[in-house]
């Protein structure tokens, strides 16, 4: 969803360097240099409004985690998340998530996270869904043979989609939720500000872990 323009979030991002990174290309295979401590290194493509990659970095400090967003203004409400939590092992990155082989080294990632993307549900826009067999590849590209990749959408059609795209491309499923808030598996759920609000009218969440 393409957020209203906010004249403040330009001027924020070129003020903060120290948390957003805007050429990431130049960061290729040196992404812990970004970081206080040297961890293995986790990745969400489309971050929206940083809420999930801002909790998960409180919950695991002993991992680190780029929040990667195209749109400028979702990443300076991100940015205000984390100017105010000030997370050593987060950073945040405003580019276009489909040039993943050009920000990042094989092996360089340890995990994906893949929350409530765009379902572009036409089917002349199928190579622009982030689980469509190019983005794959890139995915297994960048991170590390055992990294796992886990994706949450409230759209069946899309998770569908993405279930018969990784079986395709020859991903092994870990487990598959067809309405994860009514699991045990939500009490260790971080969850994003569309997950909430979707899950709060009673809208099933469906989720997915798997590798390559």
């Amino acid at each position: 969803m393409r957020l209203k323009n906010k004249p403040w979030a330009k001027p924020l991002i070129e003020a903060n360097p120290q948390w957003v990174v805007t050429e990431p290309e130049k960061l290729k295979g040196k992404w812990q240099s970004r970081f206080e401590k040297d961890q293995p290194l986790y990745i969400e493509v489309g971050m929206g409004k940083g809420r999930f990659i801002v909790e998960m970095a409180k919950k695991y400090p002993d991992r680190n985690f780029i929040g990667l967003e195209m749109q400028t203004v979702a990443t300076g409400i991100a940015l205000k998340k984390q100017i105010e939590a000030t997370l050593p092992n987060l950073q945040l990155v405003c580019a276009n998530g489909a040039g993943l082989t050009e920000y990042f080294e094989k092996d360089e990632v340890a995990g994906v996270y893949l929350n409530f993307s765009d379902p572009w549900p036409k089917t002349r826009h199928e190579k622009r869904r982030l689980t469509y067999k190019s983005f794959l590849k890139q995915y297994q590209d960048v991170m590390v043979a055992d990294g796992h990749l886990e994706f949450k959408t409230d759209n069946r059609g899309l998770f569908e989609y993405s279930l018969a795209s990784m079986n395709n491309y020859g991903m092994v499923f870990d487990q598959v939720w067809l309405d994860l808030h009514a699991t045990d598996a939500v009490i260790d759920n971080v969850m994003t500000e569309y997950e909430e609000k979707f899950s709060s009218k009673g809208q099933p969440i469906y989720k997915l872990e798997a590798h390559f």
